[in-house]
């Protein structure tokens, strides 16, 4: 059995932390985690889906606030004499104290064809950009921010209509048995990993809130692009009547409207005019409400 410690946080790494607990060549030691955060209108101290998986399957857990700067959980996880580590959207940098742990190597799930999209919002950036294709890569982790080498990689297409929540899924989907195999081969030497090229690098940096606000004067297509890649995390948004207005599902087609012009059409939705070409909205949800048909919305604000 290959002793593992599981570095995770949201749903996009729990079917990777499951398939590794129920396989019969993985033993899953110990799980770490960010610390409960408040959540919801209550603010209420909320798990995270790693730590709720693990304690129903009575799984070790630490929640350091930062796992570089508290050496008892250091020592902690040395007592477990890993031989891998195992990052999968962690959302903390490891010291190369933390690193230094496990037998053999830490190995990190990335949610890109490295060296593109290095950092923070890989899938949101992909689809943004108007990308056909991303993917997902097992690497060494290294000090330096996903520069380390490359193990195994697995292409994904984009199509025009994916937004960040279905391919979030489906990098969940198709990331559990590439990190069993990269854990497998690198233990058997099987697997040698490759140097990362420099070639075509560049960094997915973290979303800003300005960047989600919806700009009317550039093209339907960008815009339509915009608001796949943030689809409810967080969402694109414009105002409307000093209230803002998220943006959850669009289509992009031919015609002239003045740039931020509304137009309502059938009981599909709304019309808002670009830079070059419509927008068609289908779904908004407005301050305060739920999300909705756009032409129920806008129908509802003229009433």
């Amino acid at each position: 059995m290959i002793k593992t410690i599981f570095f995770g946080t949201p749903d996009i790494g729990l079917k990777s932390l499951e398939y590794l607990y129920n396989s019969d060549k993985i033993e899953v030691c110990a799980v770490v985690t960010q610390p409960d955060k408040p959540a919801g209108r209550g603010h209420k101290l909320q798990a995270s889906p790693i730590k709720k998986f693990a304690l129903e399957h009575n799984i070790p857990v630490f929640q350091p606030k930062s796992i570089r700067k508290e050496p008892e959980i250091q020592e902690e996880l040395k007592k477990f004499e890993p031989d891998f580590f195992v990052t999968f959207a962690f959302g903390q940098i490891l010291s190369q104290e933390v690193l230094d742990i496990p037998k053999y190597e830490t190995i990190n799930l990335h949610a890109s064809l490295l060296p593109k999209y290095r950092g923070a919002n890989p899938i949101q950036r992909a689809i943004i950009n108007g990308d056909k294709e991303t993917g997902i890569c097992t690497m060494i982790t290294e000090l330096g921010l996903d520069c380390g080498d490359i193990c195994q990689k697995l292409v994904i297409p984009i199509s025009d209509t994916m937004n960040c929540e279905e391919l979030w899924e489906e990098i969940a989907e198709k990331s559990p048995q590439m990190i069993e195999d990269t854990l497998i081969g690198l233990k058997n030497k099987t697997l040698t990993p490759a140097k990362q090229c420099e070639d075509g690098l560049c960094m997915a940096n973290k979303l800003t809130k300005e960047e989600c606000q919806i700009d009317w004067s550039k093209t339907n297509t960008r815009i339509h692009n915009l608001v796949r890649g943030v689809c409810r995390c967080p969402s694109a948004y414009f105002y409307h009547n000093d209230k803002l207005i998220k943006v959850i599902e669009t289509k992009p087609i031919e015609g002239k409207l003045t740039a931020g012009e509304i137009a309502v059409t059938s009981k599909e939705g709304i019309d808002i005019g670009c830079g070059e070409g419509v927008l068609r909205v289908l779904k908004v949800k407005p301050e305060g409400k739920g999300e909705m048909n756009a032409r129920d919305w806008f129908n509802g604000v003229r009433g």
